[in-house]
C-alpha cells in the first residue's frame, strides 16, 4: 500500500539519528548539556543557580543541588497558577500526574512543549524506525494500533493549564499520522472510568485489524482477557490474525511473559521493551533477542548517576556523568530535561550491561527493597524468582506484593508474599520451595541469611482471590492503565491494607 511504503521510508530516515546516538554517546549528553544550561540559564530557577556562569559539569555539580518532588514542587505549583519561566522557559500548559507507587502522594510533573516533542514522541518514532529496521518488510501503517493508556480525566485550570494522565496528555496531542492509526477512539480511550473503559475498548476494537498493542502488562492482560470473553475465540491470534508486536514498558515484564504467550497464542509475537516514565523517555530495545535497553542520549535529557552502595537521596555525595559509569552497579537515576526537572532523583534505579554502546536494564526503585535482615532483595531478584518458580509449576501470576514478616518465635522473620494467581498451584508447598531456591540463586545475601532457618525462615505465601489487588487500587483511586503495585516494601502496611481487601 502506498501509505506504509511511504511511512516505512519515512520511518528509516531516522535510523542515522538513532545510530548517531548510539555510537556516539558521550558527544550527545555534552551538546543536551549545553543546550539545557543555555535554555535553563533563562528561566527563574537558572538564575538562582546561575547557569549562566556554569561552563563546565564540575561547575553544574558544585552550583546546582539534587533535587527531587518536594525540592521542585514550590516551582511546580507555581507554573500550574500561570507564572512563566520558572524551571523552563515560557509557560507550560501540561502536567502529567505520576501513577505514585512509593507514596499516597500523586506527583504532578511539568510535559513543556519541548519534552513532548523531542522526547516522548521523539522516542515512540525512534522505536518504532529500530522495529522497522530489525524486521524488514513490516507494513505496521496498513493496520490499527491498540493503545492501552492511563485514565483520560484532564482537569482544565485558569491560565490554559491541564493535568492529567502522561497518555492522556500524549493521545490529546498525537500528531494526525499517528491519530489516523491509532485506536481506541478518543471518547473511549479518554474515559475515566476504568472498568468501563476496559469493556468498552474490547468491544470497540473486537473486528478491527490490529497489528500492534501498547500498555502496561497486567492492565494489557485484563483487556486481553474482556477481547476473549466477548469474541469467544480460543487465542488473540483468532481475533487479531496480524497482531505482531507488543510494546511493553512500566514494569518488568518477566512474570507476565507466560501469561502472554498462551493468550495471544502467536509463537511469532514479538515483544519490544521501553523505558518511558512521566519524567521522560530514557531508553528503547534496539537489539532483536535481547532485552537490553538503549540510552537515550539526544532526547534532551542530561544523565547522572549515583552507585546505590552510595546513595543517601539529596545528601548523596558521589554522583557521576555517563562516561564514569561501570558494567553492573546498581545506580540511582538523576536526570536535568527540557520540561524542567533539574538534576532531579526519578527514583529509579538502573544496571549498564554495556558501555560501548551504552545499554541498561532497570533494575528496581531506590525505595522498592526489602532489607529488614541483610538480604538487601532487590525487585530483580523477586521477578526473576517468580518468573521461575510459575515456570516450574506451569502457573500465572496475576498481581503480587512482598513485605517482612515478623510474627515467628523460632527466627529473626520471613517473607511475606500475598500473590493473585491466575489459577493457583496445585502444590502450595512445592511452589513455596521452588521460589526459595529460587530466591537464594538470586541473591547471594538472601541465600546467606536463610542458612538453618535462624536469620530468614522460609517464605509465607497468601493467595489473594480474584480481583483483590484490583480492589485495593480501585478504593486508593488508581485503579488505570498507568498505576502499578507496589512489589517489595520494607513494612507490612501496605500487604495488610492490600489483603484488607479480599
Amino acid at each position: 500500500m502506498p501509505f506504509n511504503t511511504l511511512f516505512s521510508w519515512w520511518i528509516g530516515w531516522r535510523m542515522d539519528r538513532i545510530n548517531d546516538y548510539r555510537d556516539q554517546a558521550l558527544a550527545n549528553q555534552q551538546r543536551t548539556f549545553e543546550f539545557l544550561l543555555l535554555e535553563g540559564a533563562q528561566t527563574h530557577y537558572g538564575k538562582q543557580h546561575n547557569f549562566s556562569a556554569l561552563s563546565s559539569y564540575k561547575e553544574f555539580q558544585q552550583s546546582v543541588p539534587l533535587s527531587d518532588y518536594g525540592t521542585l514542587k514550590p516551582y511546580i505549583d507555581r507554573a500550574i497558577e500561570g507564572e512563566t519561566d520558572l524551571l523552563w522557559p515560557g509557560a507550560t500548559k501540561w502536567f502529567a500526574k505520576s501513577s505514585g507507587t512509593t507514596a499516597d502522594r500523586i506527583k504532578i510533573l511539568p510535559i513543556t512543549e519541548s519534552s513532548l516533542l523531542e522526547n516522548h514522541y521523539a522516542g515512540g518514532k525512534d522505536l518504532l524506525a529500530q522495529y522497522y529496521h530489525n524486521f524488514e518488510g513490516r507494513k505496521l501503517y496498513n493496520a490499527k494500533h491498540l493503545i492501552v493508556g492511563g485514565t483520560g480525566k484532564i482537569e482544565q485550570h485558569s491560565h490554559g493549564v491541564f493535568i492529567g494522565d502522561l497518555s492522556a496528555i500524549i493521545i490529546n496531542n498525537l500528531p494526525i499520522w499517528t491519530e489516523l492509526r491509532r485506536t481506541p477512539k478518543k471518547e473511549i480511550a479518554l474515559l475515566e472510568n476504568w472498568e468501563e473503559k476496559l469493556d468498552r475498548m474490547a468491544a470497540s476494537v473486537l473486528d478491527q485489524n490490529i497489528c500492534i498493542i501498547a500498555g502496561v502488562p497486567s492492565w494489557t492482560l485484563l483487556l486481553l482477557q474482556k477481547v476473549l470473553e466477548k469474541s469467544q475465540k480460543e487465542c488473540i491470534a483468532e481475533v487479531w490474525p496480524n497482531l505482531e508486536l507488543y510494546i511493553h514498558g512500566g514494569m518488568s515484564f518477566a512474570p507476565y511473559q507466560v501469561a502472554f504467550d498462551k493468550i495471544i497464542g502467536n509463537p511469532d509475537m514479538n515483544y519490544v521493551e521501553n523505558y518511558n516514565a512521566s519524567e521522560g523517555y530514557f531508553g528503547l530495545q534496539d537489539q532483536k533477542d535481547c532485552k537490553d535497553l538503549l540510552l537515550l542520549t539526544n532526547s534532551e535529557v542530561f544523565y547522572e548517576f549515583i552507585p546505590m552502595h552510595a546513595f543517601e537521596g539529596l545528601a548523596s555525595k558521589t554522583v557521576i556523568p555517563l562516561e564514569a559509569v561501570e558494567i553492573g552497579t546498581d545506580y540511582a537515576l538523576v536526570i536535568s530535561t527540557s520540561s524542567g526537572l533539574w538534576r532531579y532523583i526519578i527514583g529509579d534505579t538502573i544496571r549498564f550491561t554495556q558501555t560501548a554502546p551504552y545499554r541498561f536494564v532497570v533494575s528496581g526503585r531506590t525505595a522498592h527493597y526489602i532489607n529488614a535482615f541483610g538480604e538487601k532483595l532487590i525487585i530483580e531478584h523477586a521477578e526473576q524468582a517468580i518468573k521461575e518458580a510459575c515456570l516450574t509449576h506451569n502457573v500465572q501470576v496475576r498481581e503480587y506484593t512482598v513485605a517482612p514478616d515478623f510474627s515467628q518465635t523460632t527466627q529473626v522473620g520471613r517473607h511475606h508474599w500475598l500473590i493473585e494467581f491466575e489459577q493457583a498451584p496445585n502444590d502450595l508447598d512445592a511452589f513455596t520451595s521452588s521460589l526459595d531456591a529460587a530466591l537464594k540463586k538470586a541473591n547471594a545475601d538472601y541465600d546467606a541469611k536463610r542458612k538453618g532457618n535462624i536469620n530468614i525462615g522460609s517464605p509465607l505465601i497468601t493467595i489473594a482471590s480474584h480481583g483483590t489487588f484490583h480492589r485495593w487500587l480501585k478504593q486508593k483511586g488508581k485503579l488505570g492503565g498507568q498505576h502499578k503495585v507496589p512489589r517489595l516494601q520494607n513494612r507490612d502496611a501496605l500487604l495488610q491494607e492490600i489483603l484488607s481487601c479480599q
